[in-house]
């Protein structure tokens, strides 16, 4: 069994992203820019907001956060992106999920600009990923991918098995792992709360996605010998003997699953780095015009 390291991984990356960042500013040119919005103080909002304000300076990336209260009205909020969107020196901007319950969240993610949907959901990335044009990949799919393809994984005529079906996660790593690429050309099956006999389903899998917000819903039961998991889950559970009050539990029983697999992933420290990284990447993207010329 080995443990995927995605604190490894992401460190590896971010300094490739510095280093190419680096060449086009002491060539002449301004940093990337990526700017996130928030609204309100939800913790793990505030929590991952920071995380990607610190991997933008280790990147070499400018950043600004627009911070709102939680009665900020739907009209100033799409007023802040209109601006974004016209600002020919920001090259991408996220709007922090959850908003506040007022606010329309499709329709703010549809008022974002397509060029500058770091975190691809609008409606136009996430259907250019479906039919395989270049677009840019919601993070954590592609997050789970760069997973894949760093630690040599094969996928090519693998059954891969996927726990949850988010227009966030498991849709898009379901897509993008059925698509003819490397990492991909897998055999893909969806699973969720309606799926009859997924016991069985999860024990045929070569690979297992597990992304369902269900805090150590993957036992040792439901896994094969020798399979590859990747847990995407990251539920904050009270702990009376955590400083912070709680611990994050992954969606995989990782005590029990481990030792039957060839590769797992912890929670923390496995996809959760990717995540913020692939933002990172989505935003270098933007900077050098690659999805949108």
């Amino acid at each position: 069994m080995q443990i995927i390291d995605g604190k490894k991984v992401a460190a590896a990356i971010k300094a490739e992203i510095r280093a190419e960042v680096e060449s086009f500013v002491a060539a002449g040119r301004r940093a990337p820019q990526l700017v996130a919005i928030i609204a309100g103080n939800d913790g793990a909002s505030q929590t991952y907001v920071a995380g990607k304000e610190k991997a933008c300076g280790e990147c070499g990336f400018r950043s600004q956060v627009l911070r709102f209260a939680d009665s900020l009205t739907e009209a100033e909020l799409l007023a802040a992106i209109a601006l974004l969107n016209a600002d020919e020196e920001v090259d991408g901007f996220i709007v922090q999920l959850p908003l506040p319950r007022h606010i329309n969240e499709q329709r703010i993610i549809e008022a974002i600009d397509p060029k500058k949907d770091v975190d691809g959901f609008h409606p136009v990335n996430a259907g250019r990923m479906a039919i395989g044009l270049p677009a840019y990949v919601s993070a954590t799919p592609a997050g789970v991918k760069e997973l894949l393809r760093r630690y040599e994984i094969a996928t090519a005529g693998k059954h891969c098995v996927v726990l949850g079906r988010s227009n966030i996660v498991g849709r898009p790593v379901a897509n993008l792992l059925s698509q003819k690429d490397a990492p991909g050309d897998c055999t893909v099956t969806i699973c969720h709360s309606r799926t009859r006999n997924i016991k069985d389903i999860c024990r045929s899998a070569d690979i297992i996605i597990a992304a369902l917000g269900q805090p150590e819903f993957l036992t040792a039961d439901m896994v094969a010998h020798g399979a590859v998991v990747i847990d995407v889950g990251t539920t904050r559970v009270p702990a009376a003997d955590a400083k912070s009050g709680f611990r994050l539990k992954g969606d995989v029983k990782f005590d029990e699953v481990a030792a039957k697999c060839s590769y797992i992933t912890p929670v923390p420290g496995g996809v959760g780095p990717m995540t913020i990284v692939s933002l990172m990447k989505n935003t270098l993207k933007a900077y050098k015009k690659e999805v949108y010329p």
